[in-house]
């Protein structure tokens, strides 16, 4: 677990010991093969901390055992899990600081209870979708909690990034990388979201005149561009205009920049 990076307060380890007893006489085995088990007379599990024992569980094959044998067996269990935890503690001496890649993930998220159905999806089709192409297991409560398990972290993350991507408020001024999924005469619709796309009318393609829209953009492919409204039936207005005009601006105070540093550079020789 420490090696898996789990954040455990303590190190656990157990042991066995077994009992070989005859009327007069009883002798302890600390269980290593487990012959014990088959030609013994009991199973004495002990599992704890350096602080203290955490669990025991005992099977018998005889009427019982005395007091005696009791606090022998776990002083023995004793001696034993301390030298465990020592030679754990030479391989490994804390959790690792990251979980592992590997670890098994159960995440939580909280959604917008009525944005439950666009993740589920017509007769459950999107959710069995979207748990066969990340491999994992996905529930969802009528509060919007929605509970995530994967055999890994990388699983997991790519499921709560894709439900995150799928519930996402559309925001006006901000830049989205979208795909084209759509060519009109009149604009591109653009997929900024998965199963979210605006209209990016032709006018707002380039900050000069555009005869086709093919002209600026192909269908599938990629490009940057800007919320510029949403109007009151959730349709959504998109500019590559605007993002042009912002990069351009960006561009133009950088370069004023770097003349302002070599001017400073040339006055200083």
């Amino acid at each position: 677990m420490m090696d898996a990076g789990v954040p455990i307060a303590q190190p656990v380890a157990g042991i066995s010991i077994g009992l070989v007893k005859e009327p007069d006489r009883y002798v302890l085995l600390t269980d290593i093969m487990g012959d014990e088990d088959h030609f013994g007379d009991m199973d004495f599990k002990v599992a704890g901390t350096q602080n203290g024992v955490t669990g025991i569980q005992l099977d018998l094959k005889i009427d019982g055992i005395s007091e005696e044998i009791i606090r022998a067996t776990l002083q023995q269990a004793r001696e034993a899990r301390m030298a465990l935890l020592k030679s754990m503690l030479t391989a490994i001496r804390r959790p690792r600081a990251e979980i592992s890649p590997f670890a098994p993930r159960l995440q939580q998220i909280k959604i917008n209870p009525e944005k439950i159905g666009l993740i589920i999806g017509p007769g459950g089709k999107m959710i069995r979708a979207l748990q066969e192409e990340t491999g994992t297991t996905i529930d969802i409560s009528d509060d919007g909690t929605v509970t995530i398990s994967g055999p890994d972290g990388p699983s997991a993350e790519a499921a709560v990034a894709r439900i995150e991507a799928m519930t996402e408020e559309i925001t006006v001024g901000r830049v989205y990388l979208g795909t084209v999924t759509s060519i009109k005469d009149f604009g591109a619709f653009i997929e900024i979201a998965p199963g979210k796309d605006g209209l990016c009318h032709i006018s707002e393609l380039s900050d000069g005149f555009v005869k086709n829209v093919t002209d600026v953009v192909k269908m599938g492919e990629t490009v940057e561009v800007k919320v510029i409204a949403v109007d009151d039936q959730n349709r959504v207005k998109l500019s590559r205009r605007a993002v042009l005009a912002e990069n351009a601006e960006a561009a133009g105070e950088n370069g004023e920049v770097e003349k302002a540093v070599a001017a400073d550079d040339g006055d200083a020789d």
